[in-house]
């Protein structure tokens, strides 16, 4: 059995989420600011259907990326020094979360409903959610958005219309939280792209304790409000 969260109610710790399926560990509640910031700060994500009640999850093991540990491949590089596109920071967050919902090959639905729209942009409109985002020839082609606190930053997903779009994003992104002295990046679960730019899985329990070290880490005020990304970030 898995805790139902009334408005008020606290997390459960998340070392009582279940095995299988694998990290769920409490539903309902609600995607308030408050409840969303909250849920980082122990560990925990939202992902659930529509028609499903809010479901919360943290696995073991999780997915990370530590920033001085990206893979860069040697085509990737050279698409990077071509220089052909132009990547922003937080200009167009929604049309990010937007085209993070359009559906995809072998993939029925989405997560990303317009209620975890809503919850995400008043995240953004605080400061705290953010989009890195690659233009191509003046559209949109592809990024990604996340959450930062301290210096914890926390993938939630990305996509791409053009080849290696996505991938130029992330690159930027991680080069930048490596400046600005972030220790990890939260991938949530395995998956191949992942694995490829240098994310690995580790133990919940590690997890949480780096997560702990760097949630509490006082911010800059350069890394605070709307982000503005470093201009040699491609080199």
């Amino acid at each position: 059995m898995i805790r139902w969260l009334n408005p008020d109610d606290p997390f459960p710790p998340v070392t009582a989420a279940l095995a299988d399926p694998n990290g769920l560990l409490a539903a309902g509640g609600d995607l308030s600011a408050s409840r969303l910031l909250d849920a980082y700060r122990h560990g925990v994500f939202p992902w659930f259907n529509p028609g499903q009640p809010i479901l919360w999850w943290s696995p073991d093991p999780r997915m990370v990326l530590f920033p001085r540990e990206l893979k860069v491949s040697r085509s990737l590089n050279k698409t990077l020094r071509n220089g052909d596109y132009e990547v922003r920071a937080d200009t167009r967050f929604r049309a990010v979360m937007q085209a993070c919902a359009e559906p995809r090959p072998r993939q029925d639905g989405t997560w990303i409903t317009d209620e975890m729209i809503a919850a995400y942009g008043a995240l953004h409109e605080q400061g705290i959610a953010h989009s890195i985002e690659t233009w191509i020839g003046g559209e949109l082609a592809g990024g990604l958005y996340g959450v930062a606190l301290g210096r914890m930053f926390y993938g939630e997903s990305m996509f791409t219309r053009a080849a290696d779009a996505s991938k130029i994003a992330l690159v930027h992104l991680v080069r930048q939280l490596t400046r600005w002295n972030f220790g990890m990046i939260d991938c949530q679960v395995h998956t191949r792209h992942l694995a490829s730019v240098g994310a690995r899985e580790i133990p919940r329990a590690g997890f949480m304790r780096k997560l702990q070290e760097l949630v509490n880490c006082a911010g800059k005020p350069d890394v605070e409000g709307r982000w503005e990304l470093d201009d040699d970030l491609a080199q």
